[in-house]
């Protein structure tokens, strides 16, 4: 089917979501506080902690707040504990929905995304009940300008990357979960620092929607990335593109 897809679009579905700068240095220092908490607290050695810092970065994040995120997070018991949780479901049109979350109380986090599928006409599932329908992977993502589509294939391809997606906005190389850390350090050593370096879902296929069901989607899928405690949101859903220009209108 023509059109758009969850995992090619989401970022740039994002671009207008990410003005709100508040939620997302929320988000990260979460990350960083848990990722700091999880290894040892530096960058250098917490290859968590670096992604996360990389993060940061990109978000234009004062190093101070970054700084005292890592000692939060490194000093042991004191201060707040974010327990990694996943939900998934299934929402409008049968669209198979990941939402991972990084939250200190697990009980009004699950009521709140339950409540999110619920409104949007979803069922909140088991866990495992879609994750089947797609595949862990490495994901390194650079903006277009850090080199061309062929230097990037190139030195992806070197590093042990199984694929590389360039479009207008940036380069997005993907690689077995276990060869995340080899493949960013590579680029890095080519590129420098890239946008983001993490664990992603990307779907084995598409669920198509359209019109009104298309809209409810969007809706659920913004109310759950609007939350405090939810770190990223993965979806397979596929839309056309007169659809998609309506949507992100």
């Amino acid at each position: 089917m023509a059109g758009h897809s969850q995992f090619k679009n989401i970022m740039h579905r994002k671009g207008a979501q990410d003005k709100k700068r508040a939620k997302i240095f929320t988000k990260i220092i979460r990350e960083l506080t848990t990722a700091a908490r999880s290894g040892l607290p530096d960058p250098n050695a917490n290859p968590r902690l670096r992604a996360a810092v990389f993060a940061a970065r990109a978000a234009n994040m004062p190093k101070d707040t970054v700084d005292r995120a890592i000692k939060r997070g490194s000093g042991g018991d004191d201060g707040e504990a974010f327990e990694e949780v996943r939900y998934e479901g299934y929402g409008p049109g049968g669209v198979a929905v990941i939402v991972e979350a990084l939250t200190d109380n697990r009980n009004r986090t699950a009521s709140d995304v339950r409540a999110a599928f619920t409104k949007a006409g979803g069922n909140l599932g088991e866990t495992n009940s879609v994750s089947f329908m797609f595949d862990r992977l490495g994901q390194v993502t650079y903006p277009a300008a850090a080199a061309t589509a062929d230097a990037m294939f190139e030195a992806a391809l070197e590093a042990g990357a199984e694929n590389v997606e360039s479009g207008e906005d940036e380069h997005v190389v993907s690689c077995a979960p276990d060869e995340l850390t080899a493949v960013r350090d590579a680029l890095e050593g080519r590129f420098g620092a890239p946008t983001s370096a993490k664990l992603a879902w990307r779907p084995k296929s598409s669920t198509p929607v359209e019109g009104d069901t298309a809209t409810t989607l969007f809706r659920l899928l913004e109310t759950l990335e609007d939350s405090d405690d939810v770190q990223t949101v993965y979806a397979n859903f596929e839309v056309s593109d007169a659809d998609m220009a309506r949507l992100s209108a």
